[in-house]
C-alpha cells in the first residue's frame, strides 16, 4: 500500500483509508475481521465521525480493536464533529464535548485528526481557534482538518488557528468530477467551465492539503454507485476492459482513476466486505496510463474542449 504524507509527514497515511460509517451494522466479530483485513492489505487509516450511527459505529471499532489486540500505535484515527439534528455547530463548546464523546466512544486518548464536518455559516473562527489550542495541548488531538469547505472558508480558519489545516475531505468520483471539470473548460461558456468550489482542487496543491475523496462509488449524492448500474453503460464497458487488462475488479479501477491524479489524493472506501476490501486495495499497485485516465474520464460522459 502506497502511502501519503500529511503535515509535512507528521502524518504518514495509506493512501486508501477504511471509512467506517456503516461497521455499526457488523457484529463485532465481523467488524474485528474487517478492520484486520485493513491492516493485512496495508491501510493505517481509519475515517469515523460521532454522528456515524449516532456514535456506534465508534464504539465498535473500538471493541473491534480490542478483539483483536491491536496496537493503538499503529492506527490512524480520523473522527469528524459539527453536525447536530437539524444543523451545523462549530461552537467551543460542542467541539470540546464532541471530541470527548469520540475519545470516549472510541476508547482511546488522542484523535489523530479531527475534522469540522460540512461548513457551519454561522462558524466564529475564533472560538474554533480556542478549541483547537486546548484539544492540542491536552494532547486529546494531534492534527486538524476539515471536510466540505472552499478556499475562503479555510482561508478564514486559518487566519485564527495557530494549526495547519491538513485534510479537506470532499466528494469525488468518476461521476462526481465537479473539481476536475471547471479546470478543463476555462473560459468556456458552458456549464463545466463554471467554478462551483472557489477552484479547490488547485488550492489544496497549492496549500498542501490532503483532500479526501468521499463515495468513490457514488453517482449523484448518495443515488447509487455507477458501477455494474446499466445507467452508466459506456463507462462499465470502459472501466471493465482496462480492470481485465489489468487482472483486477472494477472497484480497483474506480480507486485507481482517483489516485492516479497527482493532488495525491486520499481515497475513503466504506465497505463492511473484507473480500471486497482486498480487491479494492489492488488499486494502490495499479498505473493507470494518462491516456487511460481520460479515456474513463470521457465515457462517464464528460466531454473534452
Amino acid at each position: 500500500m502506497k502511502t501519503i504524507s500529511m503535515s509535512n509527514g507528521a502524518v504518514l497515511a495509506s493512501e486508501i483509508s477504511l471509512g467506517c460509517m456503516r461497521i455499526a451494522d457488523l457484529s463485532e466479530k465481523e467488524a474485528a475481521n474487517l478492520i484486520q483485513t485493513a491492516l493485512d492489505e496495508g491501510i493505517n487509516f481509519f475515517d469515523h465521525a460521532d454522528i456515524y450511527a449516532g456514535g456506534k459505529s465508534e464504539e465498535i471499532f473500538a471493541k473491534a480493536v480490542n478483539m483483536n489486540k491491536i496496537d493503538r500505535e499503529k492506527l490512524i484515527i480520523q473522527t469528524k464533529c459539527g453536525i447536530r439534528p437539524g444543523f451545523f455547530d462549530f461552537s467551543k463548546e460542542h467541539i470540546l464535548e464532541a471530541v470527548d464523546g469520540s475519545l470516549k466512544r472510541l476508547n482511546t486518548d488522542y484523535i489523530d485528526v479531527l475534522l469540522l464536518h460540512r461548513p457551519d455559516t454561522l462558524v466564529e473562527p475564533e472560538e474554533v481557534a480556542e478549541a483547537f489550542d486546548r484539544l492540542l495541548s491536552s494532547g486529546k488531538v494531534r492534527n486538524f482538518g476539515v471536510s466540505n469547505q472552499n478556499p475562503m472558508q479555510i482561508e478564514l480558519l486559518s487566519r485564527y488557528l495557530n494549526q495547519k489545516i491538513i485534510a479537506n475531505q470532499l466528494q469525488l468520483s468518476i461521476t462526481n468530477t465537479g473539481m476536475i471539470d471547471a479546470g478543463l473548460n476555462v473560459n468556456m461558456e458552458i456549464d463545466r467551465s463554471i467554478v462551483r468550489d472557489g477552484s479547490i482542487l488547485d488550492y489544496c496543491r497549492l496549500k498542501n492539503i490532503t483532500i479526501q475523496a468521499w463515495s468513490p462509488f457514488q453517482y449523484g449524492f448518495f443515488e447509487g454507485v455507477f458501477l455494474n448500474n446499466d445507467k452508466f453503460p459506456e463507462l462499465n464497458q470502459k472501466i471493465d476492459e482496462i480492470a481485465e487488462a489489468k487482472g483486477v475488479t472494477n472497484s480497483a479501477i474506480a480507486v485507481a482513476w482517483i489516485l492516479r491524479h497527482p493532488a495525491k489524493i486520499q481515497t475513503i472506501v466504506g465497505t463492511t466486505n473484507a473480500t471486497r476490501l482486498k480487491d479494492i486495495c489492488k488499486a494502490s499497485n495499479v498505473e493507470l496510463t494518462r491516456q487511460e485516465w481520460y479515456e474513463i474520464y470521457r465515457a462517464a460522459g464528460n466531454k473534452l474542449p
